[in-house]
């Protein structure tokens, strides 16, 4: 209802409004798709390993803290961010956030913007690069049924689009091939060399990550990545209604506290709900990176207005059903498998992250379903390794299109061609997770969920920007409340972290940290100016 007020009382969702994907129609990007194919790219494409990853540390606090602010956050927060984005983009030709905030804020503004676009890109990218590489390494049983589901999806984009075969036996097929794969994994794990010109196993898998998700970003989203994302999502659903069945049957008791107030005994200071949670549980809640995507990919896809609302609000909904079953794994599984945990112990979770969600996800499903424990911990982990993969998908195809964004705007030429513009999104992307082979995650991902929310918040800026200039002031409240919240949130994490990374000597996340706190402010200070200009407008000829 919530949505459905919104999309057609605020943004007036009309079918009659030609859709950059037929407007610019070229195959390549702006491709018209079937929108639940596209609900499966965007949902897969926004979620990768986020809400998986967030609300597993989260959970150091308690369970209830994360469990609140996904409910909330989803409802209040997502769901108008993602439809907002997606259709801020839709009907401005398909452009990335950046540039319509260039021209509805200002030229100097959007720059600033791209730039935090990009950080957030590369952090994603970075993270998720290394996330992928450790469950390779660690769960060697889903090498083949992750790596095939590549063959899968090919198959899938050439079936539907090329020889025209209907949607629904082509998504039967290409399912029960993917989970064919699950059993061949288990009984033939694969495992690289030790050791290959010196790089070991984790920053092996690195390198053959991102030649894969180079190729990958300039072949047409209708070959690779629409319908990996699609069967994907359909992936996902198995997933979670294994994970709710078993919930169910089980009935798990969460021998989990519901709030721990502090826990100082973690690397970072990571001992404040307030406001650290927020920065924490970013995808799950609300997501910057949600934004980019939305009017990277997916506004390239839409076929009908209204679709936006179907993509958009729902993409966020699963996604955020996902974190609510990461929580439950996390609390109530994984005390299946240590009985002993207590109060003392429950903060030394968030080192375990996805390992908690995979391996108490995996006990779930055993004490329910009766599938084996390793074959469900596969299944779980096949799905972090592929969410992440098809976030990496499509991130490095973003970083892409800013990248030859900037040789437009800068009048630099080769930046412009889609060969270079991949090797320089691919090769700072890799730089980011060469590094954090050795570093891990943990250190970055507070970095990338401050900027990823302060990008949130800026998108809602931007969006609350537009409603105004269309003299809808009483719909711009619903993007300007949360856009309020989550931006002071955002920011008083990102000075934490600051502190933090100087106190470490982690000069380079200090530097990075630094760079989105001066940028973000600008862009605020710029977009509260064109707002008051707005209203003192609104109000002189009142």
């Amino acid at each position: 209802m919530y949505s459905r007020l919104y999309s057609s009382k605020v943004l007036e969702l009309d079918d009659s409004f030609v859709t950059p994907a037929h407007e610019y129609r070229d195959d390549v990007d702006f491709v018209p798709a079937n929108k639940f194919v596209l609900w499966g790219h965007h949902f897969t494409a926004v979620a990768g390993a986020a809400p998986i990853v967030g609300p597993a540390i989260a959970v150091q606090w308690g369970w209830l803290p994360a469990f609140l602010w996904v409910v909330i956050g989803t409802i209040a927060f997502a769901g108008i961010h993602d439809m907002s984005a997606l259709w801020a983009s839709v009907k401005n030709e398909g452009k990335s956030i950046g540039t319509i905030c260039t021209r509805f804020v200002g030229n100097k503004v959007g720059q600033l913007f791209m730039v935090v676009i990009f950080l957030v890109l590369l952090m994603v990218n970075g993270a998720f690069g290394v996330i992928i590489a450790k469950e390779s390494v660690e769960h060697t049983t889903t090498i083949i049924p992750a790596w095939g589901a590549v063959a899968v999806a090919l198959v899938m984009g050439q079936a539907i689009y090329r020889f025209k075969m209907k949607l629904v036996p082509v998504t039967v097929v290409a399912v029960i091939a993917l989970y064919a794969l699950v059993p061949l994994g288990v009984a033939f794990p694969v495992s690289l060399p030790e050791s290959v010109f010196g790089l070991g196993q984790n920053a092996q898998w690195v390198v053959l990550l991102y030649i894969y998700a180079g190729i990958a970003s300039v072949l047409p989203v209708w070959a690779l990545l629409q319908p990996r994302d699609y069967v994907n999502g359909i992936q996902l659903f198995v997933g979670l209604i294994l994970l709710y069945a078993s919930i169910v049957i089980v009935h798990p008791n969460v021998s989990a506290p519901g709030i721990i107030p502090a826990i100082t005994d973690n690397p970072g200071g990571w001992h404040m709900i307030i406001p650290v949670l927020f920065i924490t549980v970013a995808c799950g809640a609300i997501s910057g990176f949600h934004g980019i995507v939305s009017s990277g990919t997916t506004s390239k896809q839409v076929d009908k207005m209204k679709d936006v609302r179907f993509v958009g609000y729902l993409g966020s909904m699963g996604e955020g059903s996902l974190a609510l079953a990461t929580i439950i794994a996390c609390v109530a599984g994984v005390s299946l498998v240590n009985a002993d945990l207590n109060i003392e112990t429950w903060g030394d979770l968030y080192k375990g992250g996805v390992a908690s969600f995979v391996s108490g996800g995996g006990a779930l499903i055993y004490e329910g379903l009766g599938i084996p424990q390793e074959a469900s911990a596969t299944l779980l982990s096949l799905m972090v390794i592929l969410f992440a993969a098809t976030t990496m998908d499509a991130g490095i195809r973003l970083q892409r299109y800013i990248i030859q964004e900037w040789g437009d705007i800068y009048n630099i030429r080769f930046l412009r061609g889609k060969g270079v513009a991949t090797i320089v999104a691919v090769a700072t992307s890799f730089a980011i997770s060469i590094n954090g082979v050795s570093d891990g995650q943990v250190a970055i991902w507070p970095l990338f969920g401050a900027t990823n929310q302060l990008l949130a918040s800026l998108t809602l800026m931007v969006t609350a920007v537009i409603l105004l200039k269309s003299k809808k002031f009483g719909g711009s409240l619903v993007v300007l409340v949360p856009m309020t919240f989550i931006l002071v949130m955002s920011f008083w994490g990102a000075l934490i972290k600051l502190g933090d990374y100087f106190q470490a000597e982690n000069y380079l996340l200090t530097t990075l940290n630094a760079i989105v706190i001066v940028v973000t402010l600008l862009v605020v200070l710029s977009a509260l100016k064109v707002i008051s200009k707005i209203l003192s407008d609104k109000k002189a000829s009142a």
